[in-house]
């Protein structure tokens, strides 16, 4: 496809490693609707040409070149100068080192922003990034689209600042879509699936103007229904986080398809914490914080912003669903049970208007099927569905393909939909069409439902997928709402509190017996312990009297701050019931370390969590909870949040873990001091924002039975400073 046709590619650090980026204001709408065009170029200037006339551009086009007499009919200018004024977008598809000076030069004559189509820059390694940063310079104060991109598409007022072919119309309102592939941004194009795009827009490197910039200049487009982030990393958290609390302010829902799911690869640590909340895991505490639902899947992608654009952001996931077979009831249910929608009973008034229109013959359930003894009833099926669409559910869904026009006679399929409109039309319910197959519905069956209202969704299991995405985001516009105030960004201040006595390890690590000095100092509970003060012979008769005072049985745990997992080196001794006991269990953990800790058994837990904090450079301190102990990386029962959290975030949070049902009390057991264990985790994130703490882990908080509290009997502490200098450290986990 020429320069600029690897448009996936992302630059060493991350395809914007600067978070200078300029807010362009102005100049940011002049580009993403122009009233008039620059383009510079040879054939992808004129390809640019024809796209702008194939979807009705009406603005002036000014072809730029300083050898051509004509492009496309249109008379080329030599230079910027000789342009009849500043033009408000420029598609600037000339090679790399040709590009700077022509940025330059429409900077410095006012133009509003352009697209640099040309490849090779901070993609393409060191050299690439210095020409990369001369282009930033270049740019001065004006917005630019890539480098390395194919550029924008507005199918709103129909301008292509575009060099290549696409498959989209022009639509009065619609959804935006901004990638930083242009394969992707090119392929969803071509999509059949009716989702009217509003804008495509190629980020490519974001050298100058990245996505959450991007976002902000959309959000001033009244026409943007939703806006589709198609991303590859997040480079700049703060300002990403300010362009979606804006979208969550104005109501513009934002969906995004994240790739790249691996964690972080995790060297020797001194918690499971790293490992367990890599960068995919705090991408995803970030949108849930800001409201953005993730998808997974392309397809995915453009059916939620099809729902969003029809019938955005939703208060709950139950359906009703309406289909003329039985194999398709039983999909829909099992599909709506994997994906986290509810097909509830019908309520008795519906279920009786349903019985009187279907006869005794069919079996009035959700999913219903309404069998063929109506098939090709109009009137029949319009009372049916109206009574369907009657339960009040959050959703209906009818259930139909539609045969190939080519070989089939589609008429009695046709009396189905229109049937179904009618309905949706009387009762002003929520509905969608859906279709088994992608095929199943023609664009020209899905542009009669879209302007009907109701939204044609192709796929059951994505159409699913979508409408737990936009109930997703509902919750958030709730819970924000209920607040008053929108969430706050991912880092907050340092709270105020007694520093630790000491820092004895490497690089500021503290060993468990200071770390739990320290959290119990901020509210968080601890075992009664004490440690001995002497190593050598002493140490043993000193641990025994310790043992003594506090009571039997106790536990003895090695001390040292490179020690944090401890148990399968042989650094803990459980259960010792006497004085015997606890010397001969220092000496055998004597090579381990000359000082140790000694604590009283804490018995009768219902539920061992993890609790940790980690400080990610980009998304600030992240909290992540889960099923704790020795087990907590096989079992991967976790959820991470971004700090700060209220006790309210930290309950919900909870409340996702597989063991939750464990602490709510499962079956016959007791159930756990959840309010405890909230105040006892809101004690650790409180701890863990200050300042000079990077990593804070509690493993395990032991959940003791209502009204007896929780208890963190293990703990590590970890300040800035501390590096991993030996890839091959040896580090076990206790």
């Amino acid at each position: 496809m020429g320069a600029g046709s690897d448009r996936g590619r992302r630059t060493p650090g991350g395809a914007a490693a600067h978070t200078g980026r300029r807010g362009h204001g102005d100049g940011l709408r002049r580009l993403l609707r122009p009233r008039h065009i620059a383009v510079f170029g040879g054939e992808s200037a004129a390809e640019a040409i024809r796209q702008c006339r194939a979807i009705g551009f009406t603005g002036e086009v000014w072809p730029v070149h300083p050898h051509r007499d004509s492009i496309e009919g249109l008379p080329c200018r030599r230079s910027v100068g000789e342009l009849p004024q500043a033009p408000d977008a420029a598609l600037v598809a000339v090679p790399r080192e040709a590009s700077i000076p022509v940025l330059a030069e429409l900077s410095a004559h006012g133009a509003g922003g352009a697209v640099c189509y040309a490849a090779g820059f901070a993609e393409d390694g060191a050299d690439g990034a210095r020409l990369q940063e001369r282009l930033r310079e270049a740019a001065g104060a004006m917005p630019v689209v890539g480098p390395n991109c194919i550029g924008v598409l507005n199918y709103l007022d129909g301008s292509a600042l575009w060099a290549d072919q696409h498959g989209g119309t022009r639509v009065a309102r619609g959804v935006a879509v901004i990638t930083q592939s242009g394969n992707i941004a090119q392929n969803m194009t071509m999509q059949r699936r009716s989702v009217p795009l509003g804008y495509v827009i190629t980020a490519g490197n974001g050298a100058v103007t990245g996505v959450p910039q991007l976002m902000e200049g959309l959000l001033d487009d009244p026409r943007v229904t939703a806006i589709g982030l198609h991303l590859e990393g997040i480079d700049d958290v703060p300002a990403f986080s300010r362009a979606a609390l804006k979208a969550l302010a104005a109501g513009v829902p934002v969906v995004a398809l994240k790739t790249g799911s691996s964690e972080l690869g995790a060297r020797a640590n001194l918690s499971h914490t790293s490992s367990l909340a890599g960068s995919d895991v705090l991408c995803d505490a970030l949108f849930r914080r800001l409201g953005i639902a993730r998808v997974h899947e392309v397809g995915t992608f453009l059916e939620t912003l099809k729902l969003l654009h029809v019938h955005g952001p939703q208060d709950g996931t139950r359906i009703t669903s309406a289909s003329c077979s039985g194999g398709e009831a039983a999909l829909i249910a099992d599909v709506a049970q994997r994906h986290g929608a509810e097909l509830p009973e019908l309520p008795a008034e519906v279920a009786a208007r349903l019985r009187r229109v279907l006869g005794e013959r069919v079996h009035v359930a959700n999913p219903l099927d309404y069998h063929t003894y109506i098939w090709g009833d109009a009137e029949a099926q319009r009372d049916c569905f109206t009574a369907l669409l009657g339960a009040g559910f959050d959703m209906n869904l009818l259930l139909l393909d539609v045969p190939r026009a080519d070989r089939c006679a589609p008429e009695l399929w046709t009396t189905t939909l229109e049937a179904y409109t009618a309905a949706a039309r009387a009762s002003g319910a929520p509905a969608c069409v859906v279709s088994s197959l992608p095929e199943g519905l023609p664009e020209e069956t899905g542009s009669r439902l879209l302007a009907e209202g109701i939204a044609p969704m192709h796929g059951m299991a994505d159409c699913v997928r979508a409408l737990a995405a936009a109930a997703s985001i509902g919750a958030a516009r709730r819970r924000h709402a209920g607040t008053g105030t929108l969430p706050p960004g991912p880092s907050g201040p340092a709270p105020e509190g007694p520093a630790p006595a000491r820092r004895g390890g490497p690089g500021g690590a503290l060993d468990e017996y200071e770390a739990k000095q320290a959290l119990s100092a901020h509210g968080a509970p601890t075992p009664r312990g004490a440690a001995t003060g002497q190593g050598g012979d002493g140490a043993a008769d000193e641990a025994a009297a310790l043992a003594a005072t506090l009571g039997f049985p106790v536990v003895v745990k090695a001390l040292s701050p490179g020690l944090a997992h401890k148990s399968e080196v042989g650094g803990v001794r459980t259960g010792l019931a006497d004085e015997g006991a606890v010397r001969e269990a220092v000496a055998a953990m004597a090579p381990l370390a000359d000082r140790f800790l000694i604590e009283r058994m804490v018995p009768g837990a219902v539920a061992e969590l993890v609790v940790g904090v980690r400080h990610d450079p980009r998304f600030g301190r992240a909290l992540t909870l889960g099923s704790g102990g020795v087990l907590v990386e096989l079992v991967r029962d976790t959820a991470t949040l971004l700090l700060p959290a209220s006790r309210a975030e930290i309950e919900e949070t909870l409340g996702s873990l597989r063991a939750w049902p464990v602490l709510r009390g499962f079956r016959a057991g007791p159930a756990g001091d959840v309010a405890a264990a909230v105040e006892a985790v809101s004690a650790v994130a409180a701890y863990a924002q200050r300042e000079d703490v990077t990593e804070v882990e509690v493993n395990p908080l032991l959940v003791l039975p209502e009204g007896h509290g929780a208890v963190a009997v293990d703990a590590v502490v970890r300040y800035a400073g501390h590096e991993h200098t030996d890839e091959n450290e040896e580090v076990t986990h206790g």
